[in-house]
């Protein structure tokens, strides 16, 4: 899978940690940055990242800063992306079965490296089941406009 990467300072090791994982899975990771831990802005980070999912470039985003909270806030007033902020691997196989989410955001203040990895590994082994929950994605996607 391609997997477009971003943090802020406050999500740099975490995502850093995590990038190292996803290629060691066999997954092709596009890091739109940051690539220093000095003091940046999060919403540059992730407009990136959805820009990728959105456009194609990636098949999933993810993005980490110091809660996921303000990650995520900004990757769902992208048109087209469905971000969650999740601190266990039951939320995060949640919101890809039942809200087919297409961007993960995860808080490095709020998990740790091993609990980020079982996060990761659980929201990408999961696959949207569609069905009932199709109807609520579509009415969801229709806020947008």
């Amino acid at each position: 899978m391609r997997i477009a990467v971003g943090s802020d300072h406050a999500g740099f090791v975490l995502k850093s940690e995590l990038v190292v994982f996803l290629e060691a899975a066999g997954h092709a990771v596009l890091d739109k940055g940051t690539r220093l831990k000095e003091r940046c802005d999060y919403p540059d980070y992730a407009a990136a990242v959805c820009a990728a999912v959105v456009s194609d470039e990636a098949d999933w985003g993810l993005l980490v800063c110091g809660t996921g909270v303000g990650m995520a806030m900004c990757a769902n007033k992208v048109a087209g992306v469905r971000a969650a902020v999740v601190s266990d691997a039951f939320s995060a196989r949640a919101t890809r079965l039942h809200n087919d989410a297409n961007v993960l955001c995860l808080g490095e203040r709020v998990v740790g490296g091993g609990l980020a990895v079982q996060i990761l590994t659980a929201w990408l082994d999961a696959e949207f089941e569609g069905g009932r929950h199709q109807a609520r994605i579509n009415k969801m996607m229709a806020l947008e406009a």
